[in-house]
């Protein structure tokens, strides 16, 4: 490493004027990643949507997926481990394949961000409907679907621009509850099966393929995406270079085991009838004879689980947006903060009103909310996916660059991006059903005018571009 690396990694941070300086814990970091991946909304539907093609092999479906996304995650925490800041993925990338390079991956979690957020906003609205509904409250109906998703929308881009602090602990709070009420509920199940609890058909996969194991890898590492968001908090984080990494890994991992745990219990409790169940979970509470009281607590854990996964993502999309806004490439006023809350106000009160606008508009014309769900989270996959892949390819010539062993750093950046590309194609081929067939195309128009912009900003203000991904949030001023 050289001498101005070195010094860049060990040099405190200075003050920020536009973001709050190291208010952030470790647990505070972890919470910020485990809620934007939402580990109580994927256990509840994911686990049953592998199981129909992979059957005994669902288990290593979500084991595989886990490697793959800790290949990523590695290759995120080499930079994370040197580099503090807001920009996320699109400064780490800017590292290793420069401006153009940096703006794609910027752009693309920006998309990214931003779908999952909006396709979460409708699993939300799902679900709180149904526990008003289990209560016994008149909630029926479209009508009252749009005022949840305004209310619920509203709410969760209200924490945002409140505190990265307050929004960070409201999602662990939430995500803690729900996560424990699935675990005791998937501990009951285990205990109440006794001996038969024991699977070996899942153990040594009996029935399954390896074809059928890497088609259900796909929609194992779906559930992962967004996993790395803690990396945009670079400035808002104590010990940032330690806390960081160990919040990226340690969450990927502890989710990792949570999803093998999770969907062995329910194959060994459910058996072939996983594969038909609309809700395996209640199937679950009512098979081992749980009370009734618990079945609204259960369906209100996973509504908390896809509120969570909305306020995180609008966290990331607010402070990429800002150090943008800070580097000329979009208007300066997105790299401004809010004069008491120092949180990235004008970014987030487009991002989030804007999901909460597509989400009413789509439920008017009819859209289930947790079709919703499914429709604009896949759409912001593909985000997900193209920024993984090049952070990936980013590492491995940032640390050629700096002439650092990196043979660990080539071998997690081609399981990344081998794992990024097999994902994009399976969701691609076989062609799937409207609307999801017209979901990558959605995504290309939107990287193509991105595309636009970044050419007119090539021509009309050349000197931009070369800030483009360099700038150290912990430089930058700006509130207002």
């Amino acid at each position: 490493m050289s001498t101005s690396e070195r010094t860049a990694a060990a040099a405190p941070p200075k003050t920020d004027a536009g973001l709050r300086h190291g208010v952030m814990s470790g647990p505070e970091l972890a919470a910020q990643a485990i809620a934007n991946i939402a580990p109580s909304a994927v256990i509840a539907f994911t686990a049953a949507a592998i199981f129909v093609g992979t059957g005994n092999g669902t288990i290593y479906s979500f084991a595989l997926a886990t490697v793959v996304i800790l290949s990523v995650g590695y290759c995120v925490v080499v930079f994370a481990r040197r580099h503090a800041s807001a920009g996320s993925l699109y400064t780490y990338v800017a590292k290793g394949l420069g401006p153009t390079g940096a703006y794609l991956a910027g752009t693309s979690l920006v998309i990214g961000c931003w779908g999952i957020a909006a396709g979460s906003l409708g699993g939300s609205v799902s679900y709180v409907q149904q526990f008003l509904q289990q209560i016994g409250l008149p909630v029926g109906g479209s009508l009252w679907q749009i005022v949840l998703a305004i209310v619920v929308g509203g709410l969760a881009t209200l924490f945002t621009i409140r505190g990265i602090r307050l929004s960070a602990r409201v999602s662990l709070v939430l995500e803690l509850i729900s996560v424990t009420i699935i675990t005791i509920l998937l501990i009951l199940a285990l205990v109440w099966a006794g001996p038969a609890a024991w699977d070996p058909a899942q153990v040594f996969m009996h029935g399954a393929t390896f074809q059928g194991v890497a088609t259900g890898m796909v929609l194992g590492i779906l559930g992962f995406v967004g996993f790395s968001s803690a990396d945009a908090l670079g400035r808002e984080a104590k010990n940032p270079y330690t806390a960081i990494p160990r919040a990226i890994m340690w969450s990927a991992l502890v989710v990792g085991v949570l999803y093998v745990f999770a969907a062995y219990t329910q194959i060994a409790v459910l058996g072939d009838s996983l594969a038909t169940s609309a809700n395996p979970l209640s199937d679950i509470a009512h098979k081992i004879g749980m009370p009734d009281w618990f079945t609204p607590v259960l369906t209100l854990g996973v509504g908390a689980s896809f509120f969570a996964v909305v306020v995180a993502p609008l966290n990331v999309v607010g402070r990429i947006v800002y150090v943008m806004g800070k580097e000329g490439v979009v208007p300066e006023r997105f790299g401004r903060t809010h004069d008491q809350h120092l949180t990235p106000h004008r970014v987030l009160l487009i991002a989030g009103p804007l999901a909460i606008l597509v989400d009413v508009i789509l439920i008017a014309f009819g859209a289930d909310p947790m079709d919703i769900t499914v429709w604009i989270d896949t759409y912001g996959t593909y985000g997900y996916m193209v920024a993984y892949a090049l952070v990936a390819i980013a590492c491995v010539v940032y640390t050629q660059r700096l002439k650092v062993s990196n043979k660990l750093v080539w071998l997690c950046a081609t399981i990344a991006v081998v794992g990024m590309a097999y994902v994009f194609f399976a969701n691609v081929w076989p062609v799937p059903a409207f609307p999801l067939n017209i979901m990558p195309y959605l995504f290309l128009v939107t990287m193509l005018v991105a595309v636009a912009w970044f050419a007119r900003l090539r021509a009309k203000h050349p000197e931009v571009i070369g800030n483009i991904g360099n700038t150290e949030t912990d430089s930058l001023e700006g509130v207002g």
